[in-house]
């Protein structure tokens, strides 16, 4: 048994060095040495290329970046949407807004009809915590102005701002001799519409 394991391994070992050995047939390397010498230069340059972006897929494949899918031609701005009355409206809204809409309501008061500017002054000095909430919504509605429809912030105003109510969350709370009672965690949906001061 000992001596068919050793001529096995000897034959493996034999095998690779004759496939290794290139044909010796005249004939066929001057046939085949003519068709290889058109294609080497294409195979060439496409090695180059190969070997080129072989180092920028080493390590981690990154993903495609926002930059680099969007076309270089800058997006035209889209006509500015208008009401029923003919005037630019520009809208934001904020769903599920952690508030009770009542709170919301007494903050929102305060910024209907005025600029923009002033609109961002009372807010900041309004000690409610629903002012921060209408303060993003108001600087994204004036992002959504200057970016979409190419609007200026100094000429816009606050025409419409209202809140919504929005789902109940249900808890409770534990109180004396086993009885629970409930909280109810409200919610809003807040809605700021901008127009320019010359259609107000």
């Amino acid at each position: 048994m000992s001596d068919e394991k050793d001529e096995k391994l000897e034959k493996e070992k034999e095998t690779p060095e004759t496939e290794a050995l290139p044909p010796e047939d005249d004939d066929t390397s001057d046939d085949t040495s003519d068709d290889t010498s058109e294609d080497t230069s294409d195979d060439t340059s496409e090695d180059t290329s190969a070997k080129a972006e072989a180092p920028a897929k080493k390590g981690r494949r990154r993903r495609r970046g926002s930059a680099e899918t969007t076309t270089s031609a800058k997006r035209e701005a889209v006509a500015a949407p208008r009401d029923a009355e003919g005037r630019v409206s520009v809208r934001a809204q904020a769903k599920y807004v952690r508030c009770a809409p009542r709170k919301a309501r007494l903050v929102v008061d305060h910024i209907r009809g005025k600029s923009v500017d002033d609109a961002r002054a009372i807010l900041g000095a309004t000690p409610r915590s629903a002012s921060r909430d209408v303060l993003k919504l108001l600087d994204s509605a004036v992002a959504n102005a200057e970016n979409n429809h190419e609007l200026v912030a100094d000429e816009l105003k606050v025409a419409k701002v209202f809140v919504d109510e929005g789902p109940t969350l249900k808890r409770f709370q534990p109180r004396a001799q086993g009885r629970a009672t409930r909280i109810r965690k409200r919610t809003s949906h807040m809605t700021i519409l901008l127009t320019t001061k010359e259609d107000a």
